[in-house]
């Protein structure tokens, strides 16, 4: 007897299930709705919401009337959430009912509301009351308005993507919108997709949402994997013995994770690990963050040779990539460059530099159409050097055209004129018995301009002091390069995904000074 879950396909979200067919009926009916609510190709349909069904209906819906969806990031405060709205000038806004009770006014007059009941996946694992969930009275349920629209008979066709906001490091975020892609360009970004897929273009892949939805990789690989004959089962959040089961019972093939969710995963009990088969994984890919060398070994020894490294960043998209070989030759490595795309390193003075010198990593992607920045066209020249385009990376290349990343630019810490990179220190930190997780960072000091600071969150029931943990740093890192202030946080501020909120935590300690960090 076939078993079902192993050949299921469409959308898994809790205990729902949406297959294509049904799938494709709420995108027509989403994109005819959108339509009678006045949006306009060309406008925006905004998406508060976490990994659910809806997500997907209401971006496709939007794509599918000519518009651009735009995910929202729900981590922000209801004044950055009302920012996004009104920067991108959202005709429609889409949201759980719990996210949108949050908002208060801070929905812009012209937009029109659409409330979507949070399940009840979503309100356990969050702990949420089934009164915040409840589509208030007086909203408009997104339920009964779906029902209510009629199907139309053509989807428009203009592939727009997502307008994606960046995560506002320096002032407020920005809206990276791309123009709809010409047939031949549509072509590039399929195959490029494919590429980094690993897989035949247009094959079915079985994937598990692990991070939310409204961030780019995430998002990426979610939306391949709900087009037909495809699986996507949608954790509401990353639970790591979770994951496992689902990629048994559902013979998972694709993952995108981030590090912080493999060291997760390698702190398992390794009994508990052999007890799933996970032999249906053929790509696992992974970015976001620096990935600490002993774990990507771990991972690659356990898992197998299906661990691949991407690189990119919102306005560049992916531009290098490199499978397990290549990690196991090229310790640190994330890739070289993929068709169409190249990688330059630039000194201070745009010059390009050569191989094994350290400088600010510029890239292109000539798979994707070319961007700008809503209502901020003099932002562009801030990125870019002719062509090419930097998200802010400090690397170098090696003498065969492989890339590694040594820290944010603006994570670099200058002390008394030496350049110390924080990510360094975070991957050797979280390798130390003990340490959950870790953030590293300047702070002001009087004498050297900065100095090392830095944030430990300990696995429950580890007693490591601030003191043994500047020992064990020193003896691997130096002086150095070990923090001068070490601090033991029992929460660290973290997205869903698992990656740490490091900017909230270091503006605390440069609020006093009027720098600018």
């Amino acid at each position: 007897m076939p078993n079902f879950d192993k050949e299921i396909t469409g959308i898994v979200a809790g205990e729902r299930h949406v297959d294509h067919p049904r799938l494709a009926s709420m995108v027509r009916r989403a994109a005819c709705g959108f339509e009678r609510l006045g949006v306009k190709p060309g406008e925006t349909v905004a998406l508060l919401l976490r990994n659910d069904i809806p997500f997907f209906v209401a971006t496709m819906g939007a794509q599918g009337a000519d518009a651009y969806p735009v995910p929202v990031n729900w981590h922000g405060t209801a004044e950055d959430v009302g920012y996004i709205l009104r920067d991108c000038n959202a005709r429609v806004l889409v949201a759980h009912a719990d996210l949108l009770a949050k908002l208060g006014g801070n929905v812009p007059a012209g937009c029109a509301v659409l409330s979507v009941e949070t399940p009840a996946e979503i309100m356990d694992i969050f702990g949420l009351s089934a009164q915040v969930c409840a589509v208030a009275e007086g909203d408009v349920n997104w339920d009964h308005w779906l029902e209510a629209q009629s199907e139309r008979v053509e989807l428009a066709n203009s592939l727009r993507g997502s307008i994606v906001y960046t995560s506002g490091t320096t002032g407020r975020p920005k809206g990276v919108v791309r123009a709809p892609a010409a047939e031949e360009a549509r072509e590039r970004m399929f195959g490029i997709v494919d590429e980094i897929m690993g897989v035949p273009q247009g094959a079915p892949i079985r994937s598990v949402a692990t991070g939310p939805l409204y961030h780019p990789a995430p998002n990426f690989s979610g939306m391949r994997a709900a087009q037909p004959g495809s699986l996507m089962v949608l954790q509401p959040k990353f639970d790591e013995q979770a994951l496992l089961e689902m990629v048994e019972r559902y013979a998972i093939t694709h993952l995108n994770m981030v590090p912080t969710m493999f060291i997760r995963l390698l702190r398992l009990d390794q009994k508990l690990r052999g007890q799933f088969d996970l032999t249906s994984l053929r790509r696992v890919t992974h970015a976001a963050a620096p990935c600490p060398i002993e774990v990507k070994h771990q991972m690659i020894d356990w898992w197998g040779p299906v661990i691949h490294e991407f690189y990119g960043g919102t306005e560049t998209g992916t531009v290098t990539i490199h499978g397990s070989d290549e990690a196991l030759a090229k310790p640190g490595t994330v890739g070289r460059p993929l068709k169409n795309c190249i990688v330059k390193i630039l000194d201070d003075n745009g010059q390009e530099l050569p191989p094994n010198q350290e400088g600010e990593v510029f890239c292109r992607n000539y798979n994707l159409p070319d961007f700008s920045y809503i209502g901020m066209p003099d932002k562009r020249a801030e990125v870019q050097r002719g062509d090419l385009i930097t998200v802010g990376d400090i690397g170098y290349l090696d003498e065969d055209g492989y890339l590694f990343l040594r820290d944010r630019k603006r994570d670099m810490v200058i002390s008394g004129g030496v350049n110390i990179y924080p990510a360094e220190i975070e991957q050797a930190l979280v390798t130390m018995p003990g340490v959950k997780d870790c953030a590293v960072f300047g702070i002001p000091a009087e004498e050297f301009g900065e100095s090392l600071c830095a944030h430990v969150e300990l696995l429950e029931g580890a007693t490591c002091t601030p003191e043994e943990i500047s020992d064990w740093l020193r003896d691997r890192l130096g002086s150095l390069r070990t923090p001068k202030l070490i601090k033991i946080a029992s929460d660290l501020p973290r997205e869903d995904s698992g990656k740490i909120m490091k900017k909230s935590i270091r503006a605390t300690y440069w609020a006093a000074t009027g720098r600018s960090i």
